[in-house]
């Protein structure tokens, strides 16, 4: 069993290993793309100052290194110093049956890895969100975030793990197809709870009203042929100065959020493209088809798992004899197939690409032009501090938007414009 503990220690390290490489590459390559492309940022991006650009990705990308390292150090030492067994065994030892067992094993999972992540969040919070102008949060409003964060995921925890550990001692050796089933439905449960329970737990929602910024939603949701009482703005700024938008739910849970901070740094034609690109992922119906990609996917890895939790070779190598409880070799085969989900993310990333293209496309047939929708995704990158040039190889793995000058160039092609600074970016890339 020591080939196998090894074999599980290397597909850690190794992949951990593989995507600090990736990291490294990507700002390397984003700093060298920056300066070639100097006059590609001064006619689209409102960047005052690069440096400011190239440090935010450096000082983002560090902080999200160290605590990968921290974390696989601390799951290295619990694993292979006989913590994860004695956790086990005190479980164990509380004789509360299969189901409870399962519960609180998990729940003790969430409270560690959520303990474990406190300095960190900390530190993006407070000191790099800090230094670049985002953070916008208290001490006060972070701890309470922490405390409603953690409170919310136990009880989706508990109550997953309960319902995933009745599945498994109800199916035996097909348990797998009836935790697949359980994870669709609360999959798609998510899509109307998230927005009527949860967020609003962490944000106010306030609906559209009467004015410009409800014309212009009224005016686009007529262009597109679209009908939704679900448009909200949210009140972002009070944590943080990034800007975005979302759209979120199905039937009559369905909603478009829109920041604040978007609202604040856009001109309304600009809102306007970014609502009906939206509003595409619904016309599209690129929901269902990303809730259908990622059920095949989880198929997979529960078919997977199954195999993973029947043989006792796992539970061997990490000292819990070769009939440990079941609830153990969900966490280890959890912790096995994370390296390998990570390693396949291109497969699932290929599909929220092709959707996102079509999304743009779509605003530039709302809008009647594509300048609106480059302006916005030009200022997105410029009051973010996003680098617009990833290395393609990092790219493959982490982006499940195209970046903004391929998506610049695409947007423009389906317009019928040329340009001359998106061809000097493309040979950058």
């Amino acid at each position: 069993m020591l080939a196998v503990a090894l074999a599980v220690l290397v597909l850690l390290v190794g992949t951990e290993a593989f995507f600090s490489w990736l990291a490294v590459l990507n700002v390397r390559h984003g700093a060298a793309a920056v300066d070639r492309n100097a006059e590609w940022f001064d006619d689209r991006l409102d960047v005052d100052d690069t440096d400011e650009l190239l440090g935010y990705q450096r000082a983002t990308t560090g902080s999200g290194q160290l605590q990968g390292w921290v974390g696989l150090a601390l799951v290295v030492v619990v694993l292979y110093s006989g913590l994860f067994a004695d956790a086990v065994a005190a479980v164990e030892s509380l004789g509360l049956g299969t189901i409870p067992s399962g519960v609180v094993f998990f729940l003790g999972v969430v409270v560690a890895f959520q303990l474990s992540s406190i300095p960190f969040d900390l530190f993006d919070t407070f000191v790099v969100e800090e230094i670049f102008g985002f953070n916008e949060q208290t001490p006060r409003l972070w701890l309470r975030d922490q405390v409603v964060g953690l409170v919310v995921t136990l009880v989706i925890v508990g109550l997953l793990s309960a319902a995933v550990m009745a599945v498994v001692a109800t199916f035996s050796d097909l348990w797998w197809v009836g935790v697949w089933a359980l994870f669709v439905a609360f999959s798609l449960a998510m899509m109307v709870i998230y927005p009527r329970v949860i967020a609003p737990l962490f944000n106010d929602f306030e609906p559209v009203e009467e004015g410009e910024l409800y014309d212009a939603v009224t005016d686009t949701f007529d262009r597109a042929g679209f009908t939704c009482d679900g448009i909200y703005v949210m009140d972002a700024s009070r944590r943080s100065g990034h800007s975005n938008a979302y759209f979120v739910g199905f039937g009559a849970a369905k909603r478009v959020v829109l920041f604040d901070t978007l609202v604040e740094q856009m001109d309304t034609d600009e809102i306007q493209s970014v609502l009906a690109h939206e509003l595409a992922h619904w016309k599209k119906a690129h929901i269902w088809k990303q809730v259908a990609g990622t059920a095949l996917r989880m198929g997979v890895v529960l078919f997977v798992a199954s195999q993973l939790v029947t043989g006792p070779w796992l539970y061997e190598a990490f000292g819990l004899g070769s009939d440990g409880p079941v609830y153990a070799g969900l966490a280890l085969a959890a912790l096995v197939l994370q390296p390998l989900l990570r390693l396949t993310s291109p497969i699932e990333n290929r599909l929220s690409l092709a959707h996102e293209r079509e999304a743009d496309a779509f605003a530039v047939e709302v809008m009647g032009d594509g300048e609106p929708m480059v302006g916005a995704l030009c200022r997105l990158a410029s009051e973010n501090l996003s680098n617009p040039f990833p290395h393609p190889l990092y790219e493959t793995f982490h982006y499940t938007h195209p970046p903004i000058p391929e998506r610049v160039r695409a947007i423009r092609a389906h317009d019928g414009s040329d340009d001359a600074n998106e061809a000097a970016a493309a040979s950058a890339d």
